[in-house]
């Protein structure tokens, strides 16, 4: 069966405050690095899985990011999908 590789960014939506982005932000500016002017801090979701085609495969991560990986209330996920070939795989 075919294996694929997936990436999924989640952040959060723009109108939804990001403590620890800005406080990020306010300790880069007493480290001397200036001229960050917004600063917002999301997670990376790396996964490999198994599934007939890319289509199945895209079908079962946008799922999962739907309802486990991210809130819809506050987050905004996206996905890159990258077939693996069998050289990837050992």
């Amino acid at each position: 069966m075919p294996k694929f590789h997936a990436r999924v960014l989640v952040s959060f939506r723009p109108s939804v405050l990001d403590p620890a982005g800005e406080a990020t932000r306010s300790a880069a500016a007493r480290l001397g690095i200036d001229g960050i002017e917004k600063l917002r801090i999301g997670k990376a979701v790396e996964l490999q899985l198994d599934a007939p085609n890319e289509l199945e495969a895209r079908r079962r991560v946008e799922m999962l990011s739907d309802r486990l990986l991210a809130n819809p209330v506050i987050e905004d996920w996206n996905m890159d999908l990258t077939p693996l070939s069998s050289s990837d795989n050992p």
